[in-house]
């Protein structure tokens, strides 16, 4: 696996960076979302994300390469740069959430396999199912609770 430099709380400069990460992220994993969701998704993605309190994995030169966002004990968000997937990165950011919440819970869409596997992988149990998304768009949400 490569050294990444740290886990570290996302600052201001890093707005831009992460923004980039969940645009290449989203067209790489979220082929199932019609291109008027995904435009619009963005641009309520783009209005939060740049000021959002999220957790950054970062490369040796200090460069976001992937992020999450936590509210309480919920993930609302992982994101990993593609180029950075499969390296262990998404993990290492779980494992750090995990070390704040042992009971955290979160919602992948289930059209997105490769998330639904990386969770249960990471030994996160299916718990319910939404029809809709956050934003009530029809793109049904699993529950998953990490239970060890």
């Amino acid at each position: 696996m490569p050294a990444m430099s740290s886990i570290r709380p996302a600052r201001a400069a890093d707005g831009a960076r992460m923004l980039d990460i969940w645009r290449k992220a989203v067209d790489a994993t979220h082929d199932f979302l019609t291109p008027a969701d995904r435009t619009a998704i963005e641009a309520e993605v783009a209005a939060f994300l740049p000021q959002a309190p999220a957790w950054l994995a970062t490369d040796p030169d200090d460069q976001a390469i992937g992020f999450m966002l936590i509210d309480g004990a919920h993930m609302e968000a992982l994101f990993i740069d593609p180029a950075w997937r499969g390296k262990g990165v998404g993990r290492q950011l779980v494992d750090h959430a995990l070390s704040l919440h042992p009971t955290l819970t979160t919602d992948v869409n289930e059209q997105n396999a490769q998330a639904i596997g990386f969770y249960e992988a990471m030994r996160f149990a299916r718990t319910g199912r939404s029809d809709q998304d956050g934003q009530g768009r029809p793109y049904p949400l699993i529950h998953l609770r990490y239970a060890p």
